[in-house]
């Protein structure tokens, strides 16, 4: 899927998150459960709790392509996911990216690096772990960028001494 830690997210004290974005070119990859649900309905409903959010920022698709979505282009790689994989159906969070809205500026790697740069204390640490700890396979494009950034790299004798 097109993802990116593109979104500055007030519930993780302001630091960068993944979020689905059809803007992308590069796509990684991502994981997915099954749900226990029968019922998109239902799964809609546990994934809005679970996200701590309303209905309006769940993502759906079915295999037969109806799908709403705040992003036409997100929809159309769901549907396409799930003609391929079988299931028949899928719900996502499905928020946009918001690193213009604030920060004045396209998101782009150098300028999602100088934000992280201004955290501090608390916020910079769960954008470090976040980002950390994202699952190993979603191998996003600011992710391998990070890899080779000192400053960001040494965030892990400070948040996780002896790990790094």
């Amino acid at each position: 899927m097109p993802v990116e830690f593109s979104r500055v997210s007030p519930k993780r004290k302001q630091a960068l998150v993944l979020v689905i974005d059809g803007g992308l070119e590069d796509f990684s990859a991502t994981s997915f459960i099954d749900s226990k649900r029968s019922l998109l309905d239902e799964a809609k409903d546990d994934l809005a709790a679970r996200e701590r959010t309303v209905l309006g920022h769940i993502g759906w698709a079915t295999r037969s392509g109806e799908a709403r979505s705040c992003n036409d282009a997100v929809a159309a790689s769901v549907v396409a996911w799930l003609e391929a994989s079988g299931h028949d159906a899928a719900v996502w969070t499905d928020l946009n990216g918001n690193f213009h809205d604030h920060t004045g500026q396209a998101f782009s790697h150098l300028r999602a690096l100088a934000y992280l740069q201004d955290l501090s204390g608390a916020s910079l640490h769960e954008a470090w772990r976040y980002i950390t700890y994202a699952p190993a396979q979603t191998d996003t494009p600011f992710r391998r960028f990070l890899a080779q950034q000192p400053w960001w790299l040494s965030l892990a004798d400070e948040f996780n001494p002896g790990i790094a």
